[in-house]
Order: structure tokens, then sequence, then C-alpha cells
């Protein structure tokens, strides 16, 4: 069965598990489950997501570069080894201040 995890039981850097893609937002799961989610991200500069709600609390940990994370209309700048997060059912969106990698875990209630 196909879980579009990353494999198991091997080490790895979460910078250096993703590229960057001109002008786009790319993604790659690391772990998918039915009780949650972990995902890399990365950002080229100037993309970003646009306002949205999810149903479930989300930690958003920044791999590097620096990000603008809006939560609830309310603007936070992080940088590399920063964190942060995001209530569940409260409004948010991203920017990319500059080119930036970031994990995001969602935990399911």
């Amino acid at each position: 069965m196909e879980t579009n995890e990353h494999q198991k039981g091997i080490k790895f850097s979460f910078k250096n598990s993703i590229d960057y893609s001109q002008k786009a937002v790319v993604s790659k799961h690391i772990l998918k489950k039915e009780t949650g989610t972990i995902s890399l991200f990365a950002f080229d500069k100037g993309e970003g997501l646009s306002e949205h709600t999810a149903p479930f609390d989300a930690l958003v940990y920044i791999v590097e570069g620096k990000a603008d994370v809006i939560i609830g209309g309310k603007s936070f700048v992080l940088e590399a080894n920063e964190a942060i997060i995001m209530p569940a059912n409260v409004s948010h969106a991203m920017n990319a201040l500059e080119h930036f990698k970031m994990v995001l875990t969602m935990i399911k209630k």
C-alpha cells in the first residue's frame, strides 16, 4: 500500500530533503497518518498560501529563510529555527519574505 511517506529508519535532513522551484511552492509528506501529518514545504521568494482555515492545530517550524505567517489577521515574521502554532479554525496565511523551507505538523483532534 502506497503511503506517500518519507522512508523510515533512514537518517535525513529537512533542509536537504526538498528543493526550491522557481515561482512555486513545493511540498512533500514526511509522515501521513489518520491522526495527523508532517509535511515539508519549500517556498520561492514572493510565493505564499492564501488565507484559509483548517479544522486542526498546526505547528509551523522554519528550517531556513524568512516567512510572514498571518494568524487571525496578526502578522508574525519567523526565521530559521523559530516556530508558531496556528490554532484550529482560525484564519491563517503565509508569505515568503525570502525563499524558505518549513515543516508543518498538523495534529487532528
